[in-house]
C-alpha cells in the first residue's frame, strides 16, 4: 500500500494481496481521517459481501473466489463512539460479466486497487437504531 495527500483528497494503491478494508484503516489512523467520502477501482481475487435483513436485524455474507473486476465502491468513512467507522458497498464483475455486490465485510487485491479519499472537514458519528439494527449517522 502506499499513498499520497493532496489537500483534502488521498490518492491510495492497495496491493497484491493486501485486504482492502485493512489497508483504509491503516491510511485513516495515519491521516486521522473523521469523515469522508470513499470511491475505488482495480481487481480482487476474493471478496465477501453482505446483504441485510431488517426483519432479521442481520447480514446474510455472500464469499466469492477467482479473477474479479471492482466494478464500483464506494461508501463513507467517519466514526462511531469516537472510533474509525467504514460503510463501504461493493460490486466486481467475472470474467462472464456477471456482477456480483453488497455491503462489503473483505476483500483481498488480485492486482490493484486505485482508491480516492476525499476529506469532509468535520465529523459524524454513528448511532445503532433500535428499529432497523442498524448503525446510523448522529448529527
Amino acid at each position: 500500500m502506499d499513498y499520497r495527500r493532496f489537500g483534502n483528497k488521498i490518492i491510495l494503491r492497495i496491493d497484491r494481496g493486501e485486504e482492502i478494508l485493512s489497508a483504509m484503516y491503516k491510511v485513516i489512523e495515519q491521516e486521522e481521517i473523521k469523515l469522508a467520502s470513499v470511491s475505488a477501482l482495480g481487481a480482487v481475487g476474493s471478496f465477501t459481501v453482505g446483504v441485510y435483513s431488517v426483519d432479521e436485524q442481520k447480514y446474510y455474507s455472500n464469499n466469492f473466489v477467482g479473477e474479479y473486476e471492482i466494478t464500483s465502491l464506494n461508501g463513507t468513512i467517519n466514526t462511531m463512539n469516537g472510533t474509525p467507522y467504514i460503510h463501504v458497498h461493493f460490486s466486481a464483475g467475472d470474467s462472464s460479466g456477471a456482477v456480483y455486490g453488497g455491503h462489503l465485510n473483505e476483500a483481498v487485491v488480485c492486482a490493484t486497487c486505485e482508491m480516492v479519499i476525499d476529506i469532509i472537514d468535520g465529523c459524524v458519528d454513528r448511532f445503532k437504531d433500535s428499529v432497523t439494527g442498524l448503525n446510523l449517522f448522529k448529527f
